[in-house]
């Protein structure tokens, strides 16, 4: 129970009685209970799941050390006269994760404070299960890729890629995909967030892979990019440019290091070799029980100045992107283990020709 411990910390430090959670996100990472239709609300001494009853009798059964409450019709309803219950006066809601109806619906007799981002610090510091659950489900990722790597060939399409890969991840034992897969062959994969498309692979052309896997409710992110055929030398510079780049800026990864010397190392590097203006996006993002989460690696912006902290996990993933031509990308999740980087895949960042 050290998350809802952090939690009743938070609500002293902001001065609230008690704190509601809607966001089914948020909602995991407090219980570890999984239902399109859940709510937490966490007080000074105590802490409650609500959901209805197609939820209740599993949540009941699973949930150790948690009072579970059945929504019965109206769910703010049921928030109401359990926050009465607990005699709360000043509650917090997440001020970025609600609609604005859900927000105009907020009443009851209570002076409803809005948070944003209420619990990303402390979801960025992973406890060592949560790192051990990440390493389970990129490992199990790199399996999946490798097997799908060896039935890649000319003519499949994209989509077809993209459905092995699928078909791979629940073989493995994952509930699905973090975020639909990019699967980018040729001119496509100058284009970062390419949608993958029926179109086929081809010899003598890149072929970008950018997938991610739902292990244990957690997420996993990871790109490589292969090459159909003998890779031209103006490839392999890039490429090497790319995982050069990688691998300075995870040197840089250390406790007490800013993040926006990861980026601008990797940034610098790219620059240095001639292709800084094809380098288009930052160079990382926390990740963990959403694919996108704080902080977000880069030279500029709100997250610039955040300090590298043991028990962080995000992205390091570089990239040159030569439009109407071909593009690089590299990634791989870094846990910050030990007060330096450990990168959680075991596939080599080396220059695949297939």
């Amino acid at each position: 129970m050290k998350r809802i411990e952090r939690v009743q910390a938070l609500l002293k430090e902001k001065g609230l009685q008690a704190f509601l959670f809607s966001s089914q996100p948020n909602v995991f990472y407090l219980s570890g209970f999984r239902s399109s239709h859940a709510y937490v609300v966490v007080g000074r001494d105590s802490h409650y799941l609500l959901t209805d009853s197609r939820y209740y009798e599993k949540a009941r059964s699973t949930l150790k050390g948690w009072d579970v409450v059945l929504i019965e019709g109206n769910a703010l309803k049921a928030i109401y006269g359990l926050l009465k219950k607990l005699k709360a006066s000043r509650v917090g809601y997440e001020e970025d994760r609600v609609s604005c109806e859900f927000r105009r619906r907020l009443r009851g007799g209570f002076n409803w404070v809005g948070i944003p981002s209420f619990l990303k610090k402390l979801r960025a510091i992973k406890e060592r299960e949560e790192i051990e659950t990440l390493r389970e489900g990129v490992r199990a990722s790199d399996r999946v890729y490798l097997r799908v790597l060896e039935r890649i060939r000319e003519g499949l399409t994209e989509l077809e890629v993209r459905s092995l890969l699928v078909s791979e991840f629940f073989k493995e034992g994952a509930l699905g995909e973090s975020f639909p897969a990019i699967v980018a062959g040729g001119e496509g994969s100058a284009i970062p967030h390419w949608e993958t498309s029926s179109r086929k692979i081809k010899k003598g052309e890149a072929l970008l892979i950018d997938m991610g896997l739902l292990w244990k409710g957690y997420c996993t992110d990871f790109t490589r990019t292969v090459y159909l055929g003998r890779a031209s030398s103006e490839f392999r510079k890039v490429y090497d440019t790319v995982k050069d780049a990688h691998l300075f800026a995870l040197e840089k990864v250390k406790v007490g290091k800013k993040v926006s010397e990861i980026d601008k190392t990797a940034r610098e590097y790219i620059r240095k070799k001639g292709f800084g203006k094809f380098f288009n996006h930052s160079t990382g993002h926390g990740v963990g029980v959403e694919i996108h989460e704080f902080p977000r690696i880069y030279y500029k912006g709100q997250d610039k100045d955040v300090v590298v902290e043991e028990g962080m996990v995000f992205t390091i993933e570089p990239g040159i992107y030569i439009n109407n031509r071909f593009g690089v990308r590299l990634e791989n999740m870094v846990a910050v283990v030990g007060g330096v980087g450990e990168p959680l895949s075991q596939v080599s960042l080396d220059l695949v020709e297939v």
